[in-house]
């Protein structure tokens, strides 16, 4: 966590959110440690009133209230140095949001269901919030859905269900030093056994990615922008503002695709290497998608035994999996990634206007993984995406990430829990293989989910409902869950050179419920066909 004083600009810090979600608590902490003055606004207003807010709700109507409310978002947008939290519904006013965003940041609180009625039954001064607890239920879910757009235009969203108030609060200063040094953008620290590096997610990042790099301690000087030529407008923007930080960049092209994911290719990258005259300082520079990133980290990795390496994904897939980790690597003919090494990046960023330019098809791949990390670790994500989807584009691939981020700082080599990364993987690797690749590797995950879900049904570890939901979601959002004119036998024996697998074992990864999967290994070959049979079409 970036420690925010002293210097701090004079800016507000405005916490916003549903009720219950935490917003009093954090912000007079916030304000402790930052010395700066706290303004509870429902307390100005109850002041200015004479009366609870209940009353004013009764006595003078939702409409007096929103008024007044309204009225004083105005007032403390011309103040400075506060710690301002709002009422629930106070931003959902468009000009009261705005004012207080052009003078502060805006940061909105979430929590779950379960977490509000447990947080919300503890008091009963809440006009919005009267009843038995499925009356309260209802009002909730009804609130959420007609608030859902407010609070989604919000850059900065922070889910405080299991959190404690410190962990809350090292996130909103979080996001108040990353708005500080871009406007609307957010920062996620990883730590790594190799130090500790940023994840900087915002739009229009490109611009002014030489400026972070260069905040992060990367000396200016030759670095090579390893990329394709199909995103060349993006190279060309990236290398305007490497120039203008004082770097000098040089554009290393290789092909596109996983097929051409193999040691030749990084080959002609060390030739582009030498050629540019890249010494032990230049920093190697993934411009692309999973593809590049992987090949251009384990050239990173061994050039001169090891120089600095960024990673820019282009891809949704890319940003919520790939480039995140330090996993680097190269395919062979036997298998994926059968060739490589952990190499931690010195900062991941993640420009989500690219996504403007990326194809559907891929936009929908990557989905998959969104999926994933929603079934591994993120509930909420996932209900989300079954029903209106995350109103906030920066929000669902930070809320993917993150549950990348827990499990890859728990387990930086893979030796334990970041297996449970690999769910749909076993199967996915081995459909992307038998098809010569010409199956997306987020469309081979999602049938590979779909197998490992009806594998944890057959094995009673999986809910039929919850294998259900899980193919509903992935066909809902146009994902294959099935797959055509592949040969069983050769999915099969495609696996016995899976990177996972340990010894002549075989290892799935299998959902038991929202949140929760399991590794199993070896569960034997009857079930495994029987698995890939389930989806074959």
């Amino acid at each position: 966590m970036q420690e925010v004083q002293g210097t701090m600009p004079a800016r507000n810090i405005v916490i916003t959110g549903f009720m219950g979600t935490g917003k009093t608590t954090a912000g007079e902490l916030v304000s402790r440690r930052l010395g700066r003055r706290f303004v509870d606004m429902d307390d100005i207003l109850v002041e200015r009133f004479g009366k609870p807010i209940t009353a004013v709700f009764r006595d003078e109507g939702e409409e007096a209230f929103r008024t007044a409310e309204a009225q004083l978002c105005q007032e403390l947008a011309a103040e400075h140095d506060l710690v301002i939290g709002t009422g629930g519904g106070a931003l959902v006013n468009v000009e009261s949001r705005d004012a207080l965003a052009a003078t502060g940041t805006v940061v909105c609180l979430h929590a779950d269901e379960t977490t509000l009625l447990e947080r919300l039954a503890l008091t009963s001064d809440r006009p919005l919030m009267q009843g038995e607890v499925e009356e309260r239920r209802q009002h909730i879910r009804r609130l959420l859905s007609q608030r859902r757009l407010a609070y989604g235009a919000i850059p900065y969203q922070i889910d405080t269900t299991g959190l404690t108030v410190e962990q809350v609060v090292d996130r909103i200063l979080d996001s108040v030093a990353a708005d500080r040094e871009a406007p609307g953008m957010m920062r996620i620290p990883v730590t790594s056994p190799e130090g500790s590096y940023d994840l900087l997610l915002g739009h229009g990042l490109l611009k002014d990615a030489g400026r972070l790099l260069a905040n992060r301690s990367l000396r200016p000087s030759t670095v090579a922008v390893v990329t394709n030529e199909m995103i060349l407008s993006h190279a060309e923007l990236l290398s305007n503002s490497l120039r203008a930080a004082g770097f000098d960049p040089v554009p290393c092209l290789v092909p596109e695709g996983e097929q051409h994911k193999t040691l030749d290719t990084v080959r002609s990258l060390y030739d582009q290497f030498l050629a540019a005259g890249l010494d032990r300082n230049s920093a190697v520079i993934a411009l692309g998608g999973g593809v590049i990133g992987d090949m251009a980290g384990f050239a990173a990795a061994s050039y001169l035994r090891g120089v600095p390496f960024v990673q820019i994904p282009t891809s949704l897939l890319a940003m919520v999996d790939a480039s995140v980790g330090g996993k680097t690597g190269v395919d062979m003919p036997q298998g994926k990634n059968l060739v490589g090494a952990f190499k931690q990046p010195v900062a991941v960023v993640m420009d989500v206007a690219v996504f403007n330019t990326l194809p559907s098809d891929e936009f929908r791949s990557g989905l998959a993984e969104v999926i994933k990390h929603g079934i591994i670790g993120a509930p909420r994500l996932f209900m989300q995406l079954e029903e209106e989807g995350p109103a906030n584009l920066l929000q669902l691939v930070a809320d993917a990430v993150r549950v990348k981020v827990d499990i890859v700082e728990a387990d930086p080599f893979e030796k334990g829990v970041r297996a449970t990364l690999n769910l749909g993987h076993t199967f996915g690797h081995a459909i992307e293989q038998v098809s010569h690749y010409q199956i997306r590797h987020g469309d081979a995950v999602a049938i590979g989910m779909v197998a490992a879900a009806n594998m944890g049904v057959e094995l009673g570890r999986c809910p039929a409902e919850l294998a259900a939901r899980i193919c509903t979601l992935l066909g809902r959002l146009g994902l294959p869950v099935t797959v055509a004119g592949l040969d069983g036998d050769a999915i099969h024996i495609a696996m016995a050179h899976d990177k996972k697998r340990t010894g002549k074992k075989l290892r799935f990864v299998v959902p038991q419920a929202l949140g929760d999967v399991v590794v199993i290994d070896d569960p034997g070959d009857a079930i495994v066909r029987r698995a890939i049979a389930s989806v074959q079409d």
